[in-house]
């Protein structure tokens, strides 16, 4: 039965590894081999790697709005943030233009949000040389992370804002980032919790409604807010609030939300003269 709760998590993380109990689930669930599953998963990671290498500064979306920026990043000389959260930074930038570009990604747990898990997790593979076992087992950590916050609460914006989207992908890829660095399950849940407090009530703006701005530059925000929420985690610090309940919170906020801050582009960002401005030239009048 699919995980409803992060206690359910931890449970099953008391008799094996907690990647190794969600890919059981994942094989019990669509009555699959354990290989099919990790098959399946390790493709997963390769697509995100691909995304990234595959990256050409060049193109820019059919809008104009998106393209180009992660390579500035990546190939700029500024060293405000240290090289390596710098490629943190740049990676989320080129999965998120991958996307609006039309290029492969992988949803994680949406297009919209598909930057922030590569932006962790490939610059931290390159600059400790790990190797795709591990990436691929974090996924599945991310995985059972993102299924109980589907189920309690949401992953869509147009259900929940962007705090179901970039902070679920957030909350996932601190606890995936707890899993690569050798934490524990419980450290991984309080990971999760807090990532997911810090975006709680993010709203979906998108100008024009197209999955560009803010929502590529959005994604830089839930890679780095997943780091910082990973360290605390790892250092011992704790979430005040149990995880489960902060999804649950997460759900009562995205209820709240009026219509227009939920994926509709007439509220935030997109409601500025700014915004009202781009959505007549790019949509036409």
């Amino acid at each position: 039965m699919a995980f409803t709760s992060v206690e359910g998590l931890l449970r099953a993380a008391g008799q094996v590894p907690l990647w190794q109990a969600i890919r059981d689930d994942d094989c019990r669930d669509r009555g699959v081999a354990a290989e099919e599953s990790w098959g399946h998963m390790a493709k997963l990671w390769s697509a995100m790697q691909e995304s990234v290498e595959q990256y050409d500064p060049a193109l820019r979306s059919t809008s104009a709005l998106v393209g180009g920026e992660g390579g500035k990043v990546s190939g700029g000389t500024a060293s405000l943030c240290g090289p390596f959260l710098r490629e943190v930074i740049a990676t989320a930038l080129k999965t998120g233009e991958c996307n609006a570009c039309m290029k492969r990604i992988v949803a994680a747990p949406t297009a919209g949000a598909s930057g922030v898990l590569p932006a962790v997790l490939l610059p931290l593979q390159t600059r400790d040389g790990l190797s795709d076992e591990l990436m691929t087992q974090a996924l599945y950590v991310a995985a059972g992370f993102g299924q109980v916050i589907a189920s309690r609460a949401s992953i869509a914006g147009a259900e929940g804002g962007c705090q179901a989207e970039v902070g679920s992908a957030s909350g996932m890829a601190a606890a995936a980032l707890v899993h690569v660095m050798g934490g524990t399950p419980f450290q991984m849940t309080h990971a999760c919790a807090m990532a997911l407090s810090n975006t709680l009530g993010l709203v979906c703006d998108p100008v024009a409604g197209l999955v560009e701005v803010p929502c590529v530059k959005r994604n830089v925000m839930g890679a780095v807010n997943a780091l910082s929420c990973a360290e605390m985690a790892l250092a011992g610090v704790t979430s005040a609030i149990p995880c489960d309940e902060v999804i649950d919170a997460m759900r009562a906020v995205g209820d709240a939300m009026p219509a227009s801050l939920r994926e509709t582009g007439m509220g935030g960002l997109a409601a500025t003269p700014t915004g009202r401005r781009i959505a007549e030239q790019v949509l036409g009048g």
